[in-house]
């Protein structure tokens, strides 16, 4: 197997006596993302690779565009481990940006469009960006005016990538290309990690080991060559590329691709185009439940929608087998085939399609592992797992077991069904907000609403919500005779001072002092179950009304 061909400063990578044994076993692929799309299209020249509405493109064609594209980004002055910030929507033209810098060893930082100063600005001071990707018609903001303003602040952002050019001719590309030396361990991209502060972490991810870890998936989920896939969320997430982008590379799947989730059209492209798998991370599933015309729609073809949870409900709905997930961008999967028991798809999130996966339930704070059926902090080691974020000792010292297990801070329960071991999600240990699949670190956006002038002290805490599983509510504490700003006014501020947009609190409570535990400490508990508690009381009194007026 090929060594690592280029070491980056403050990666950790696999031992190479590990990273032989998982390619011994077929946990990791001996190849790089690129030649395996080249082998791809070879084996199926014609078959389309992505689909969407505004563009399709077949195998070859998509072989050809990102080499021709690779070829344009070397000759504009990007070199193999340069980094290049990604803000892109769910495109063809995001993978084949992301597929041409795949090749030439430029390694994309996977931000998302909605990212503003605050993210951007950290992202481009952690991993000294060279490059800087973003889509031109992205419809709700002008990112090229907003990535033109983030290169006049950091002076490392050199490149600016708008349009993708394509009509490099070919045979000078793939030469151009042949001047390009990458290895299996070589790292593929950064990935960015959720969490409690405002500060990214920054997961490495690796050629072989990408590979490898998107093929467990699809043995997990019954998926093959001749599969179809449909996707609407980020492309750019950890998620997206496992799941949508390189199945199509290393198989041949042909993957449909939406820029935006809209019900109605999902379910008539996959009875157009005849799609056997959907999955979703985010709010899709109970948008489906709400939607009234599902018997309209010819779903035959789909062999398995997976999804965050509430399975059992959207299989009733559907009609079609359903099965929960659970995905973790430090290198985790969770899932389950069609076939499997229904307590299995319905009452857990599945298991590891990796055999070499090692899974631990631990009591928190400790290496005690809980019996089965208890509750217990999930934690991990295998083949796609982290090793250390980039260049964060400090995170990184917290971060794992003495033997190198990644503790995620979510809380689950083991569960044996039909002699094998599922795991169920049952909340999380860490502050953080889930939004649909964005994480929202609480500390962060409490430093920013807390320079609001009216506000002196703020504590963001989750509640509940039907179409997301969480929104963000935050509690406030007024300055002496200010007024307390509303939900719009409040985003606007936070926006202003440069947080993202899909980060701020959509929900304000006023409260004179915030409760506390028995030993003095901030009682969040008890914060987020009040919020619970309104909302339930607000829907019983809703309910009340329109009994009364007999709606």
């Amino acid at each position: 197997m090929a060594g690592i061909l280029n070491r980056i400063e403050g990666v950790t990578y696999c031992d190479s006596l590990e990273a032989a044994e998982y390619v011994r076993t077929g946990a990791w692929v001996n190849q790089t993302v690129g030649d395996a799309l080249r082998l791809t299209a070879e084996t199926y020249p014609e078959r389309p690779a992505f689909i969407s509405d505004e563009r399709s493109i077949t195998l070859t064609e998509f072989d050809e565009a990102t080499d021709r594209l690779g070829a344009a980004l070397l000759d504009l002055g990007l070199a193999t481990g340069d980094r290049a910030i990604f803000q892109m929507g769910t495109t063809v033209e995001t993978a084949i940006a992301l597929l041409a810098c795949y090749k030439i060893g430029v390694i994309p930082v996977c931000s998302v469009p909605q990212h503003r100063e605050v993210e951007i600005g950290q992202l481009a001071q952690q991993t000294s960006a060279k490059g800087y990707f973003v889509q031109a018609d992205f419809s709700s903001f002008d990112l090229v005016a907003f990535a033109e303003h983030m290169m006049e602040q950091h002076q490392t952002l050199k490149t600016l990538v708008v349009a993708l050019i394509e009509k490099t001719p070919l045979a000078y590309a793939r030469k151009r290309l042949g001047t390009v030396s990458l290895g299996p361990q070589d790292v593929l991209s950064f990935q960015l990690s959720g969490g409690t502060t405002g500060v990214p972490k920054i997961i490495p991810r690796f050629h072989a080991e990408y590979l490898g870890h998107s093929a467990g998936w699809m043995r997990q989920y019954a998926i093959t060559s001749s599969s179809r896939v449909i996707w609407s969320l980020p492309l750019l997430h950890n998620a997206g590329q496992l799941y949508a982008l390189i199945p199509t590379v290393s198989k041949g799947v042909t993957t449909v691709l939406m820029p935006k989730v809209d019900i109605c059209r999902m379910l008539e492209l996959i009875e157009q185009h005849g799609v056997t798998n959907a999955l979703s991370i985010g709010p899709i599933a109970p948008q489906i439940v709400a939607y009234p015309d599902v018997a309209k729609h010819d779903l035959s073809s789909l062999r398995l929608f997976a999804t965050m949870s509430r399975s059992d409900v959207l299989e009733t709905h559907l009609g079609v087998a359903c099965s929960n997930l659970f995905g973790i961008t430090e290198g985790l999967l969770l899932g389950t085939p069609p076939d499997a028991p229904a307590a299995a798809r319905h009452r857990t999130q599945g298991k590891s399609g990796c055999p070499q996966d090692d899974i631990r339930l631990l009591v928190p704070g400790s290496e005690e592992q809980v019996e089965i059926g208890a509750l217990g902090e999930l934690c991990f080691r295998g083949p796609s797992s982290l090793r250390a974020f980039f260049n964060a000792p400090e995170a990184n010292s917290n971060a794992f077991t003495s033997d190198g297990f990644y503790r995620t801070g979510d809380m689950m329960t083991a569960h044996v069904i039909e002699g094998e071991t599922y795991y169920a999600f049952e909340g999380r240990l860490r502050d953080n907000i889930n939004r649909g699949g964005e994480k929202i670190g609480c500390e962060e956006v409490e430093a920013f609403v807390s320079m609001h002038p009216a506000v002196a002290d703020a504590k963001l805490v989750p509640m509940p919500d039907d179409f997301y599983g969480e929104k963000a509510c935050v509690y406030i504490i007024l300055r002496p005779g200010q007024r307390a700003p509303d939900v719009k006014e409040l985003a606007n501020f936070l926006v202003g001072k440069g947080l993202a947009k899909f980060k701020c609190p959509e929900r304000i409570e006023v409260i004179e002092a915030f409760p506390l535990t028995r030993v003095g400490k901030l009682d969040k508990p008890a914060l987020k179950a009040a919020i619970a508690a309104l909302l339930k009381q607000e829907r019983a009194s809703l309910d009340q009304a329109r009994v009364a007026s007999g709606s």
